[in-house]
């Protein structure tokens, strides 16, 4: 796999490919004003009893919405605990200071919107605060290690949690990641420690009666590098310095092994446009996200449709003459990539071609379920609907694809 980061217009763009082919894609526009991930010191601003949440200013210029499930409260011993059922204006007031965490980003809409497409909504926050490395999630509120509940496999899950178990109580609140079912238990406690010490750093600038922004969230190298931890990184391809030396800074915390896989490139015509990308030949695939349909490589298309509500996705033969288990079976591996190129989210509806038997729609859904295996957002598929669609939700971390690309167009 190779990793291309590329500059436009003060936007940042990662791209993951694997035989030339886009499996990876995060854009950091300009006008993104609060970043998945991002940790703040907010002020509690206004209590909706209606909601049993609290609205919070984070910086001065943004507010987000805390809900009663993502608060978090310290005890005299040092430890966290939820609100335990109480009314959320039990807990807190106005004007009291509290560190929140982005739980989604947030663009501003744009003047020819009628609703952003992100449900024009305020970001989501919680006290509940995760520092996402390699192959570990440190969540300091948590009392255990534990699993990514993304691994469904019970005897890997019990695998896996000997090795949490062997780090000791140094690594207190680890989650690992699904990308860590392979790895050295030395390299798991390297990065704990360093996870832990970012926390403490952090903790050290939670004071004071002003809300601040304490940390950006993961920008779009970070989390690319991040996601693709399982794969075979062959080159990392940077086009300016300020970001190579961004990608060579988190590879030299979390993944030294990738440290001299980081390459400066100089491309004519580079600092103007996608140079990169057009050297690579990836610029149509790019557009081709923006379309409302997938061609697959036999003839087969596979149609999305956005709603405010829902998506639906309908998969057509088209030209393809093969049986509909076998057509099926490429529309699922491309809607699931489709999905997670086009950061789509909320709730879903794929109209497959209808299948012989039970048989036949297990093996659709259970290649539907490893498809989806590759998507660093949560995803689940909650089953075959009585008209005979799969129905499907993904919470995405990020405005969606053709959000973010709006955004830098108005520029």
């Amino acid at each position: 796999m190779d990793i291309l980061i590329e500059e436009l217009k003060g936007g940042l763009w990662v791209v993951a490919l694997e035989k030339n082919t886009l499996q990876g894609l995060e854009f950091d526009p300009p006008a993104e004003e609060v970043r998945w991930g991002s940790i703040y010191w907010a002020k509690v601003a206004r209590i909706d009893k209606a909601q049993d949440a609290v609205f919070v200013n984070l910086d001065g210029d943004n507010i987000g919405i805390l809900y009663n499930a993502d608060v978090r409260i310290t005890q005299k011993d040092g430890s966290y605990k939820n609100s335990g059922g109480k009314d959320i204006g039990k807990i807190l007031q106005p004007g009291q200071m509290i560190p929140v965490q982005a739980k989604s980003g947030y663009l501003p809409k744009m003047p020819d919107q009628p609703y952003a497409k992100s449900d024009g909504k305020m970001p989501r926050v919680s006290m509940n605060i995760m520092l996402p490395g390699r192959f570990l999630i440190y969540a300091p509120m948590e009392k255990e290690n534990r699993i990514s509940q993304r691994i469904k496999d019970k005897k890997l899950r019990a695998q896996m949690q000997i090795m949490m178990d062997s780090l000791g109580g140094q690594s207190q609140g680890c989650i690992l990641r699904a990308a860590g079912a392979d790895t050295q238990t030395d390299m798991l406690l390297r990065e704990s420690k360093i996870l832990s010490r970012a926390w403490q750093s952090i903790q050290q600038y939670l004071e004071g009666d002003m809300p601040q922004l304490i940390m950006a969230g993961p920008d779009a190298i970070q989390r690319t590098l991040s996601d693709q931890a399982t794969k075979n990184i062959e080159n990392i391809e940077v086009t300016t310095m300020d970001h190579y030396q961004l990608a060579e800074e988190w590879c030299d915390i979390y993944a030294p092994d990738l440290v001299t896989k980081v390459h400066p490139v100089e491309i004519p015509g580079g600092a103007n446009d996608f140079g990169l990308f057009e050297h690579y030949d990836i610029i149509g695939q790019i557009e081709g996200l923006l379309a409302p349909y997938a061609l697959l490589d036999r003839g087969a298309t596979v149609i999305i449709q956005e709603a405010a509500a829902i998506t639906a996705i309908d998969v057509n033969t088209a030209a393809d003459t093969r049986g509909h288990l076998a057509v099926n079976l490429d529309a699922a591996q491309e809607i699931a990539r489709q999905i997670r190129l086009r950061n789509m989210g909320g709730a879903f509806i794929i109209d497959f071609l209808r299948l012989k038997n039970a048989k036949e729609k297990d093996k659709l859904f259970k290649a539907l379920e490893g498809y989806f295996n590759d998507d660093p957002c949560t995803v689940q598929i909650h089953g075959w609907s009585n008209l005979g669609m799969i129905e499907v939700t993904r919470q995405r971390r990020t405005p969606a694809l053709a959000e973010r690309f709006a955004s830098t167009m108005e520029e």
